[in-house]
């Protein structure tokens, strides 16, 4: 079989008409080569948020069910405008929801597991010379009805597609071109990581980093699916997500709200130098620490007090 590429595109990405032509024009440019294209999108913008809105102002007790029916509508929008949109540039496409895609899933509405992926309907349309664009987030349980993901539900859709086709790997573009050291809108002189581990991935999104959703990086570990972050709006160099294991260096902190502070690294419960920097750092500065844990991959720390930014800043300083 050809090899198959897969692209997501998130909300931000496909927010509107504006955006989608540039996400439109960029695989106009794949197709342009030879390659067969499987693309998945989420909702544009805020439509998801918008439709919970609209459904508790109907009702305090929405049923779970009918929750789905209306959520699964946002992808569907995205990913009908997106075909419409390459049909009429000339190049042929079709959108397909979920269930037209073959995806199966258990029935706990809002946070379904994918079962399996019947890829045939897929593999027909790409045979035929179309560029698949299939709506993310949502599948059939075996009542058939319609079922979401959760959060960042789209990812996994994508990444767990790509398994399904035996793709080399998974491209998931949103409005950030990869994976910082921390968030470059919070702290300063911040640097863009070239490759992680899937465990450190798994750790940096189990900590609030929004990149990806961990259940995607769940699936991309256990198929072998390298995972590679890029832009929307640019064509600069991402981030691998992969099995790739590097020499034992920190690779980024991030700070929570709840005052938990992470730093992942791979091999960091041997890294004593930085273990010893950032106890000196706490003492230093006074900070009233209610939990201090190390694991493999990951210093979690909880202090009494929410720190703030500046303090982020320093320590990111001090590690980097």
């Amino acid at each position: 079989m050809d090899t198959i590429m897969v692209l997501k595109f998130g909300g931000s990405s496909v927010a509107d008409n504006k955006k989608l032509e540039l996400v439109a024009k960029r695989i106009a440019k794949i197709y342009d080569k030879g390659q067969k294209i499987v693309v998945v999108l989420s909702a544009q913008g805020k439509t998801t948020d918008k439709l919970i809105k609209e459904a508790q102002e109907l009702s305090n007790n929405v049923e779970n069910r009918e929750l789905d029916a209306l959520l699964s509508c946002g992808e569907q929008m995205s990913t009908a405008k997106l075909s419409i949109l390459l049909n009429y540039m000339g190049y042929p496409a079709i959108s397909l929801t979920g269930w037209q895609a073959g995806i199966f899933t258990t029935n706990n509405n809002q946070n379904a597991n994918i079962i399996k992926i019947d890829t045939s309907r897929i593999l027909k349309e790409l045979n035929s010379g179309k560029i698949v664009i299939i709506a993310g987030f949502q599948g059939i349980d075996e009542n058939l009805d319609i079922t979401t993901l959760g959060r960042g539900g789209s990812d996994t859709t994508a990444v767990a597609v790509a398994a399904a086709l035996n793709s080399e790997n998974c491209y998931i573009f949103s409005d950030v071109d990869g994976v910082y050291t921390a968030d470059p809108d919070k702290v300063e002189n911040t640097k863009k990581l070239e490759n992680l581990s899937y465990e450190e991935m798994m750790q940096l999104s189990s900590e609030g980093a929004k990149v990806l959703h961990n259940r995607c990086v769940e699936i991309g570990e256990k198929f072998k699916i390298p995972i590679i972050t890029k832009s929307s709006f640019n064509d600069k160099p991402g981030t691998i997500i992969s099995e790739k294991i590097e020499e034992n260096i920190v690779k980024s902190i991030i700070k929570k709200d709840v005052s938990r502070v992470a730093i992942i690294g791979n091999g960091i419960i041997r890294n004593f130098d930085l273990i010893k920097k950032v106890i000196e750092f706490i003492e230093k500065e006074k900070l009233e620490l209610l939990k201090f844990e190390i694991s493999e991959a990951k210093i979690s720390l909880v202090f009494k007090n929410i720190i703030d930014d500046g303090k982020i800043n320093e320590l990111h300083d001090l590690i980097f």
